[in-house]
């Protein structure tokens, strides 16, 4: 599904400075979008909210300009958030693992022909550094947890489902070289711990089984060391340049103004 036009004309289409408003660069530029949380997860019920993630490629001639366009945008729907294509890159060599969750949703509502070439870069992303940054993510969720249980005698249930899914998630992208994120036949277990059905120190015992499984599979996972850098810069300048090559109004004052010879050396 295309992202929605912009309902409100041209007159909300640019900021004060003529650059494109953030949510009409979302509107308008968008080269992927999918439905992330609970319904990828496979976690959904009656209740659960519908998250949007998308990336969209800001034109290349925002960037000549003192003002750069966004790296990320909220809106302009509930439940949505973008980030421009450099920095969801730049996020996804990192190993964030909610960007490259994101790349690996199941529910992808749109795709262009930029979108389309970023998934199939979905491999590119992965490395062994996933063992380090969704453990620490977990680590993390853990603390709080254990926090929450000393103050309030129980732990929020829905981030312990979470921090469980992501063990899970982390464990077997160790084992195998592939994100699913999709729990499949987790899905009742998971729900029961969201439900408070299962005493917190059971869902302790879990959460240091998967990071102990983890940590084995970290050693001999099939996956790189380091992900691979130079393929997806490659596909970055090739983006921007073909960016830069597209009709744009901005870049027709610039063309106007040397092609006239409106700049002068002092």
């Amino acid at each position: 599904m295309r992202p929605h036009s912009d309902p409100e004309g041209p007159e909300s289409r640019e900021g004060s400075d003529g650059s494109e408003s953030p949510e009409t660069l979302v509107r308008d530029h968008t080269v992927y979008a999918c439905v992330m949380g609970s319904r990828a997860f496979g976690l959904a019920t009656d209740g659960s909210d519908t998250d949007r993630r998308g990336v969209f490629l800001a034109p290349t001639p925002l960037f000549w300009r003192f003002q750069k366009p966004p790296t990320h945008v909220e809106g302009p729907a509930e439940e949505q958030f973008s980030w421009e294509l450099e920095r969801f890159c730049a996020l996804a060599l990192r190993a964030n693992p909610n960007i490259l969750e994101c790349l690996h949703s199941p529910l992808v509502e749109y795709a262009d022909d930029t979108g389309h070439e970023l998934l199939a870069l979905r491999g590119a992303f992965l490395s062994r550094r996933t063992h380090e940054t969704f453990a620490r993510y977990a680590l993390g969720q853990h603390k709080k947890l254990e926090a929450d249980v000393r103050v309030h005698g129980a732990p929020r249930w829905k981030h312990a489902m979470h921090m469980l899914r992501l063990l899970t998630s982390c464990r077997d992208l160790l084992r195998t070289g592939t994100l699913t994120i999709d729990v499949g036949d987790e899905r009742g277990p998971l729900l029961a711990v969201k439900r408070g059905e299962v005493p917190w120190p059971e869902v302790e015992s879990r959460m240091n089984r998967l990071a102990a499984e983890a940590e084995t599979a970290s050693h001999r996972s099939p996956l790189p060391e380091e992900p691979d850098h130079r393929r997806v810069e490659d596909f970055l300048v090739r983006t921007r340049r073909a960016s830069a090559c597209q009709p744009d109004p901005y870049d027709e004052v610039v063309q106007g103004v040397v092609g006239g010879g409106g700049v002068r050396q002092r």
